[in-house]
Parts: C-alpha cells; structure tokens; sequence
C-alpha cells in the first residue's frame, strides 16, 4: 500500500515556507514506522499547486490521499480534492487537521444543544466532498481511515478513546518525517541562525475568547513529552539537518511545570555536542518568572512571543485573557532584563472594541516597547467562543452575534464561507487587511483603518521595520521541481522563481 500526503498551500502567510507542517509529517513517521510508503507533496508557497497536484497523479498509481487543513487551507483544500478527482476519479481522500477537529467540536456542541446551526451545515458539506475526515489527534486514526469499511468521520477527539494520545503515547511516536519534504527551502533564522520548528507538547487549556479550540479536548488538554525524549529530538535535528536553531511552537511554554528543567537540559545537550542552539518560543505573560526567563537565555533562547493581544483592561476582560495590562508590562520587564527580545501578538475587533481602546492598544506598545509585534484584526473561526457561541443577529442576514457575558459587549461577524473565502487574519500584504468583524463602536472599514495607523505609528516611533515576505515559487513541470514532487518521482535543481 502507498498514500499520499498533503500539505496545502497558505496563502494567508506573508512567508509559506518558514514553518513546516509538523503535524502531517508526524502522520507520515507513524506510516512509515508501520511500513506503509509515503509520498508527501508539500505544496507551501506554490503558485499553481493544482498543477502540481495534477501532474501528480498523472504520474503515480496511488489512490489513497490524506491532506491536512487549517480553516484558511480550506478552500486550496477544496481545490486540490477536485484536481485529484479528475484525474483519479475513484481515489479515496481523507481530509484531518485543525479545521475538521474545530469544526467537529462546534457539531458536538450543537448536537448535544438540539440545534443544526452553521457548525452542523459545514460538517455535512465536508462529508459530502471527502472519503473521510479525521478529527483530533491522527497518528493513530490515520490508521483506521485507511480500512476499506471505515465510518466516514474518524473522530479520535475522544480522550476515553485509545485514538486520543496521552502524554506516554507522544513520547513513544517516531520524530516528524522532515526527510520526505525539501528542509533546504525552508528558511527561518534567530538572530542569523537557520533555524527549523519543533513541537514539545499539545494543547492549551486557556479559554481565550479568540482562540480554536477551546471545546476540543485534543487541544485544551496538555499532553507533555519528557524533557529527555524532547532534547532528543533536538540533538536529532542537529545531527541531521546542522540546525543549530529551534523554534520551539508549543502554544505556551511556561505551562509545562518541568520547563525549567528542560532548559538545564537543553543547554547541557549543547555542552555534550559543542556547540550554541538559539531558540524562540511562545510564553504566557501572567505565568512568566525570572527563573524561567534566565533558565531561558541559557539554554540558547534570545526571543519570546508572547500573545498581550490589547493593551485596553476593558478588552482584555472581554477575550478573558486572564493576565492584566500590569501583569503583561511585567511580562516584558523580566524579559529584557534577562537578555530576551520580545515579540508582541496584538489584535484589534474584539467585542467592545472602540477607537478609544484601540488607542490604548498603542500607548501600551509605545510603554512597554517591545522587540517586535504584530497586530492583527481578530477573525472568527470555528471552534473559537466567538463562532461557537454566537447567534444570529435579528436585524442583519448572514451576520452572527457573540456576548461576553460578564460584560454586555458584542461581537458582530459577517457570514463567511471556508470552503471559498481565505479568511485572512495576517490580511493580503499586497491589497491590504480584510476585516470579517465590527463591534458596537467601529465598523469593519474603520478597524482596518485603526489597525493601519497603529502599526504605522508604533513601527515609526519605536524604529521597528516592517516584516519583509518572500516571493512564491511557480511550479514548471517541465522542470520537474523536486521541492514539490517527491525526489525519486521528478529531480531538479533549478526552480522558477515566482511569477
């Protein structure tokens, strides 16, 4: 037996190729341990991916495909389902990854109310367009998705199910397959170190109103790996890759009670190998200390991202961020001293959200002067508080209504459709941010405006650049890239820059 697997392009990203999809590629290690051979075609930063998807399958005799999609994926997703089709006509796809998970939970959620809300709507569409879809954890779901009478929807978000890994079964899966796709073209660097990502554990249990996943156990649930088997990996990716860099892309790092631990390790790793890792990772701010900020700068960190989101009281009680503007200031007070550089994920549209509380948003930035941000106009996707609890409004067609509860404060959202719209939430650096929301106070076309003049005024005055993206590749096949198809299919070493 051999599949097929997936990586759609991300057309919401101002880079695609910096962060690998580690996710399909632990997928693929399990395969492969299993003897099962796999293809991955890796279709991030690619112009005319359905041409390469085509190209594709008129070259092999695989029928079994597996693609991993985030609800922006969605509808190359969507596209990349129908250039198979037509050439593979009886080809069995299966479809996993966070969009079928989030989506499958905000089902649950409205099966077990009695209603069939959009939730219900979308899961039955991605039921009709694919084979099979796999919800939660897939390393061990992909498994029964392959057998010939399976059900249509795998649902291994189930902790009581051995579908859903507990931390002791993480530990015992093989490291992401990175050798199926080109590592080379990959590129991300911490202060001029090629770096490559890796994940040490899932799940958040926060419950941010923003935020996927909030009712979906595969990933609110923290399921850890030991710090032993997670320097492992590092050493691994060393001796394999010479990557001396590690972007570490755990939700939040400081929520592992061991972290400290792992940093000793992880700098003792460095010793043994002679040589200096540098590091960047997600923390959160409230839980953030100046142990774990020196154990930090130790073992070879020298950036953190931290998702401060607003810098308005008001706002932050409204996403039920949990951590308070003086807590955040803090937050970015023990990093710097430590030696860190901080990176700030802001977001503006969130319910209550006014010019008064987006401005400040940016007297926050301006105080506490961090490294880096970004500022973001919030997009309300399925799985998230904001999409699962919303209802429709009584006043507007295709236009859903969220209530913080504490507050009063609203939330309005226009319909969209994923399996067509790439709902933006980093917007086009091309044509500029699109905004899907609009509260009480700011319209749509004012929130893109504000977001626009925040970013401009902060990067001005504190001297940060703007983030710079690189060009997309155009696949030529007559060139047979191996960037995209797999090297013992097609070889080349002359890809076209993009078009």
């Amino acid at each position: 037996m051999k599949i097929c697997l997936i990586i759609p392009p991300s057309a919401f990203l101002l880079d695609e190729r910096v962060f690998m999809s580690l996710g399909i590629l632990k997928i693929a290690a399990v395969l492969e341990r299993d003897k099962i051979d796999v293809d991955v075609l890796d279709l991030s930063g690619i112009t005319n991916y359905e041409e390469v998807v085509t190209d594709y399958c008129s070259r092999t005799r695989i029928t079994t495909f597996g693609i991993t999609t985030t609800t922006p994926q969605l509808p190359a997703s969507i596209n990349i389902l129908r250039a198979i089709k037509t050439v593979l006509p009886d080809s069995r796809i299966i479809l996993g990854g966070p969009h079928v998970t989030l989506i499958n939970a905000a089902y649950k959620r409205e099966e077990k109310l009695g209603i069939a809300g959009r939730a219900t709507k979308s899961q039955n569409q991605l039921v009709r367009d694919f084979d099979v879809l796999v919800a939660g954890d897939g390393e061990e779901a992909i498994f029964e998705a392959l057998k010939k009478d399976t059900l249509p929807l795998i649902d291994a978000d189930i902790p009581k199910t051995n579908l859903f890994l507990t931390s002791r079964r993480l530990e015992e899966l093989p490291f992401p397959a990175r050798h199926l796709i080109d590592v080379e073209s990959y590129s991300h660097y911490i202060d001029g170190i090629k770096a490559l990502n890796i994940i040490a554990q899932l799940g958040c249990p926060f419950q941010c109103g923003f935020c996927g996943g909030r009712s979906s156990p595969s990933l609110r649930m923290i399921r850890t790996r030991t710090s032993e088997n997670i320097v492992s990996e590092m050493v691994h990716v060393y001796k394999t890759y010479r990557v001396c860099g590690f972007m570490m892309h755990d939700d939040e790092l400081n929520v592992n009670k061991n972290m400290v631990t792992l940093m000793k390790q992880i700098k003792q790793a460095q010793i043994n190998l002679g040589v200096e890792f540098r590091l960047r990772g997600f923390i959160k701010a409230e839980l953030f200390t100046d142990e774990q900020a020196e154990a930090m700068y130790q073992a070879g960190f020298r950036w953190i991202l931290v998702g401060f989101e607003s810098g308005s009281p008001r706002i932050l009680e409204n996403i039920n961020k949990k951590s308070t503007r003086d807590e955040n200031t803090q937050c970015v007070k023990i990093a710097q001293k430590h030696g860190l550089k901080v990176k700030a994920l802001m977001s503006i549209g969130h319910p209550g959200e006014s010019e008064q509380t987006a401005l400040e948003t940016q007297a926050w930035l301006l105080e506490s002067r961090p490294d880096d941000f970004d500022i973001t106009i919030i997009t309300v996707y399925p799985g998230t508080p904001y999409y699962d609890e919303a209802v429709p409004s009584s006043n507007y067609p295709d236009v859903w209504v969220y209530t913080y509860a504490k507050t009063g404060d609203k939330l309005y959202s226009k319909e969209v459709d994923y399996r067509i719209t790439s709902d933006y939430y980093k917007g086009d650096p091309d044509n500029g941010y699109v905004s899907y929301v609009y509260t009480d106070y700011m319209t749509s076309e004012q929130l893109v405006t504000v977001r626009d003049s925040i970013e401009r005024s902060v990067r001005r005055k504190l001297n940060i650049p703007f983030n710079a993206s690189r060009a997309s590749v155009h696949y030529e096949h007559s060139m047979g890239q191996g960037l995209v198809i797999p090297p013992h299919i097609l070889r080349s070493t002359n890809p076209k820059p993009g078009l």
